[in-house]
């Protein structure tokens, strides 16, 4: 006999993304990329923290363990518990016509009835208003499916228990907040074995004094909930029951819902390639709709280019590049540069010509470089955000810098590792110790600093305010400093721009060159195997180990190489190092943390700071971490080297 197939939350949400993905999903013959990504970013966003904080503040709640996958006995058990007359349940279980829920924290007094979705996104306490347009007909905010899981919820309870009067809330992390003790992050310690469905251990003997002034919020959502179960918003043409009916009805009876492909099938998570074992939805969703064989399915498409231009191009049924025509673009120049469009239209016509050389707009890229003064400075900042804070007086998500990797290119071609700062000493503040190194480390000489993007210039501008708003005795120097090496945002209500502006060198790759290896992307994991792959000059110079070139370094052994090829195909040097943790993959976790707003730029360096900080940490596990980080932020600075050293090469300078 078949288990029963119920609607859970999970799916739920599965089917507001897709409802093609739940035919695939729980199965697993197919591709799923999503069953460890949910977990990572749980965990990188701070979800099981703020969630066990969130149960904190509601004392005498009783926490529903057991098999999450036993429906039947965790909604008795539910059931049991709300026969008192007042109770609070941290994951009640409701079960209802196929239809299964666990809410997060939920509060009963007689027949009033609060429903708290605990999430770790940011919001402003005192400045926020509603996820209602001005006429109250629409959502805004980008909070969609969060307020749709709990309408579903919602539904799902009401459907169970008519009688009860049910309010709705988001618990979120208020970044308003000052928090007001020390450690706070510390006092909930992710591991692997524990019996909560969080896996968070609470620090022995914790009391709701040791935690401080409340650093979360609740936002009343019984409006927005009210808009999605008389209207829903998102699809018009159903109404909300008629659109759970369908999903559940469709999963109970593993049914595929066929929509059609577009846009979001971008990101799908069922997607396998080729030479995999396991099936691909992707795949069948595109054979399906296009009737192509899945060689052609895998050609480049419309969502593939640059700055994706693509939701018009897709409605008109237009999915591959080779389907895209120059009336389909306008192409706007801009004087000096690569323009928008054109870098697009040349990604285009690069891959419909199957031309994979690169790009230069050799004049202006050469006037860029004459303009730039010796010695090079390349330099690459570690930081990390978390939404419980590890200081007194930070508020939720303020970033903390506590690595740099610092690189000088001489006149003569010379390549200097000069310095570095790492500071991950548990209770250690490094965030004003960070700048007087890096002043240091930069005040040596006058010449140009380079960045890689923007991360540089926010960290900065972060650390001017809090420096503005401290009484460090140095405090006017290193403001002086900041404001010599970058500009200021505009968030930041000082205005200047520094006579030695760090430089984006992201911004030259964008300006003046372009390499169909990147497929657009231009990120510096996606240039470095680029120039990589072009250069003579590197190619000869990285195959060597280290001692037989012109670069020092501070972490990589002599007998170290940094470039190897493999078929003729460069390999990109971040594959030759260890990943920082041994079972999860640096690459993974770069791409989990880009996705999520608050903490984006972080990555594995973000992990290890937060694993860092727990003092019973072991010396040799200590070690080993630092030492991965230190690598991985030399290679940082040493990769924009790379870029640089081939752009010289092709301007023959």
């Amino acid at each position: 006999m078949k288990s029963p197939r119920y609607l859970t939350k999970s799916r739920f949400k599965l089917a507001l993304d897709c409802p093609t993905k739940l035919y695939y999903t729980r199965k697993p013959e197919y591709e799923n990329a999503a069953e460890a990504d949910s977990f990572l970013e749980q965990l990188a966003q701070g979800g099981f923290q703020v969630e066990e904080l969130a149960r904190m503040e509601h004392p005498g709640g009783i926490a529903l363990l057991g098999d999450d996958y036993d429906y039947q006995k965790l909604a008795d058990e539910t059931r049991n518990l709300l026969t008192r007359e007042e109770v609070t349940i941290f994951e009640s279980a409701f079960l209802i016509n196929g239809l299964f829920i666990r809410v997060d924290i939920l509060v009963k007094k007689g027949n009033k009835v609060r429903l708290l979705e605990v999430k770790a996104k940011s919001v402003s306490g005192e400045g926020h208003g509603s996820y209602l347009n001005s006429k109250g007909n629409k959502l805004k905010g980008g909070m969609d499916h969060y307020l749709y899981d709990v309408a579903f919820q919602k539904y799902v309870m009401q459907s169970c228990y008519p009688e009860w009067q049910i309010s709705s809330f988001l618990k979120l992390v208020d970044k308003d907040a000052v928090t007001t003790v020390d450690g706070l992050h510390q006092c909930f310690k992710v591991v692997a074995d524990s019996n909560l469905r969080t896996g968070i251990e609470k620090k022995e003997g914790l009391t709701q004094e040791d935690l401080g002034d409340s650093i979360l919020c609740e936002v009343d959502i019984n409006a927005e909930v009210k808009l999605i179960l008389e209207e829903n918003p998102i699809d018009e043409s159903l109404g909300f029951e008629e659109m759970i009916n369908l999903y559940r009805e469709n999963y109970r009876e593993d049914n595929k819902i066929f929509l059609g492909i577009g846009a979001h099938c971008k990101g799908c998570e069922f997607k396998a390639e080729q030479a995999s074992e396991k099936k691909s939805g992707f795949h069948e969703c595109w054979a399906e709709e296009l009737k192509l064989p899945l060689a052609e399915i895998d050609e480049p498409k419309v969502y593939d280019v640059w700055y994706n231009p693509a939701r018009k191009l897709l409605e008109e049924g237009k999915y591959f590049m080779k389907e895209i025509s120059e009336e389909d673009f306008t192409i706007k120049p801009e004087a000096g540069k690569l323009s928008r469009s054109e870098r697009q239209w040349l990604q285009i016509e690069k891959t419909l010509q199957n031309d994979n050389t690169p790009y230069f707009d050799l004049e202006n890229l050469r006037a860029e470089l004459n303009s730039w003064k010796f010695p090079l400075n390349f330099i690459d900042f570690e930081t990390t955000a978390v939404a419980l804070p590890f200081f007194k007086g930070m508020r939720p998500y303020e970033q903390l810098a506590f690595q740099f990797s610092h690189h000088i290119v001489h006149e003569d071609g010379r390549v200097e590792h000069f310095n570095e700062y790492l500071n991950t000493g548990p209770g250690e503040y490094p965030n004003f110790d960070f700048f007087r190194a890096l002043k240091k480390s930069l005040g040596g000489n006058d010449g140009s600093i380079f960045r890689y993007h923007n991360h540089e210039n926010t960290i900065v501008n972060m650390i001017y305010n809090q420096l503005r708003n401290s009484t460090e005795p140095d405090r006017e120097e290193l403001l002086a400093f900041i404001e010599s090496i970058s500009h200021n945002t505009g968030k930041n209500a000082n205005s200047w721009e520094g006579e030695r502006d760090m430089i984006d060198l992201q911004q030259t790759v964008v300006k003046y060159y372009y390499d169909p290896i990147t497929n657009g992307s231009n990120s510096i994991k996606a240039v470095l195997p680029a120039v990589l792959q072009s250069s003579e000059y590197l190619q000869e110079k990285y195959q060597k180990p280290l001692a037989e070139t012109k670069v020092s370094s501070r972490n990589f052994d002599p007998e170290h190489i940094f470039l190897r090829l493999e078929n003729g195909k460069a390999v990109s040097p971040y594959k030759a190092l260890p990943p920082v943790f041994d079972n999860w993959d640096s690459d993974k976790l770069e791409q989990i943390t880009e996705s999520i707003p608050e903490i984006a730029d972080g990555g594995a360096a973000l992990f290890a700071y937060q694993k860092l900080q727990f003092p019973d940490l072991s010396a040799a596990e200590r070690e080993a971490i630092n030492k991965a980080l230190l690598r991985y932020c030399e290679l940082d600075t040493l990769a924009m080297v790379m870029i640089y050293e081939y752009f010289r090469e092709v301007c023959d300078l």
